[in-house]
């Protein structure tokens, strides 16, 4: 039996699962309460890119909390793998930006110098590379591609390895983790919060949002606000391949088993999670104009999925100050940004207290005018 938690997480997604897990680490009673299975859990159709290159346009913290994710990230590796003997299959040789034609290549350098240019911006490094020289390093691409922006500092991971890693290592600290347990309210009353679903309740002086898309419902109740927008993705699974590919690439990466995910939609598109075959189709033509020796694999898997995307991207972590000890944690790049979920924010969330470096993810960005 589960003594009274310290603190409950909503989700165990790849949000909830990291901060939980440190937060266990932080000798804290964790309970995880998660919808299982029946859950539109974003985790499932992660991409699982290590991702820095030309984030951040417009948004300095960002490209700073980004960068330094990605240079956390062996760090979290090992530890996982400390607690669990699960190798997540982190590689980091850095990572290309394919273009297919000379209006496409400009436009990404001009993003990246302006990237480079904003004040306050933490900038990373990168290199333009022409057909030839992109060749050198990709062998296999086809004639379309004009160019290329390599980034040292990209990687991937395992996607499902990092998924069972992360709730294995919850399971060798100790958390309550409970599948089937669906929020419907979160109640603050006489300094703890009252979570209640069809099975029942629980109390806690803390409580964490990560529940994804289900914020949007969960944080008026706590004096909190996730603005979020439509956005579903679909990714194409090829069978398994022969190595040629040695470096991820923004839209398509080859897995250290050997398949080959392709998927780079954005939708404004919330209603539904059935493939559209046509943004397919283009997804999968636009992969075989890069990489010819695509067109003879067969496809054996495609899905799409829903982001956990904000009204600008960024991600949202707070504290509600009607209610503190009541957090909500959200961000689309749930892989990038691990290592600092595990850590920074799990650490900020047992101390009670945002940092500066957090506190700019706050959901006052969106209302201005009210804080001006």
């Amino acid at each position: 039996m589960h003594r009274e938690p310290d603190i409950v997480v909503i989700g165990g997604g790849l949000m909830g699962a990291c901060v939980a897990w440190g937060l266990a680490r932080r000798n804290l009673r964790v309970c995880v309460l998660d919808e299982g299975d029946i859950a539109l859990r974003a985790s499932r159709a992660n991409f699982a890119l290590i991702w820095v290159q030309g984030k951040g346009l417009g948004f300095p913290a960002y490209a700073a909390w980004t960068k330094t994710a990605a240079a956390d990230w062996p760090r979290f590796a090992a530890d996982l793998e400390s607690d669990t003997g699960i190798d997540v299959g982190l590689d980091q040789p850095g990572g290309f930006t394919l273009c297919l034609s000379d209006r496409e290549l400009q436009a990404s350098v001009d993003a990246l110098e302006q990237l480079r240019e904003q004040s306050g911006a933490l900038a990373h490094p990168y290199e333009v590379l022409d057909h030839a020289q992109t060749k050198m390093r990709l062998p296999a691409i086809g004639p379309d591609v004009t160019g290329a922006i390599y980034c040292p500092l990209d990687g991937h991971v395992n996607s499902l390895r990092l998924f069972r890693a992360l709730h294995a290592a919850l399971l060798s600290r100790g958390v309550d983790y409970r599948a089937e347990h669906a929020v419907d309210t979160v109640e603050p009353r006489d300094g703890v919060f009252i979570v209640k679903g069809t099975w029942g309740e629980i109390r806690a002086p803390k409580v964490v949002l990560a529940a994804g898309l289900g914020n949007a419902g969960l944080a008026p109740m706590v004096g909190l606000d996730a603005p979020m927008k439509a956005s579903r993705g679909q990714i194409v699974v090829t069978e398994k391949a022969s190595r040629f590919l040695r470096y991820p690439i923004v839209t398509l990466r080859q897995t250290d088993e050997g398949g080959v995910m392709i998927g780079d939609s954005e939708e404004a598109n919330g209603a539904s999670l059935a493939v559209d075959h046509a943004i397919s189709s283009v997804m999968a033509d636009r992969a075989i104009r890069m990489f010819p020796l695509l067109a003879d694999l067969n496809v054996v898997r495609t899905w799409s999925a829903f982001r956990v995307m904000t009204l600008d991207g960024y991600p949202i972590y707070d504290q509600s100050q009607a209610y503190p000890g009541a957090f909500i944690a959200m961000a689309h790049s749930g892989v990038t940004l691990a290592s600092r979920h595990a850590t920074i924010l799990a650490d900020a969330i047992a101390a009670g207290t945002i940092p500066e470096e957090v506190s700019a993810f706050a959901t006052r960005r969106f209302h201005v005018s009210a804080c001006a």
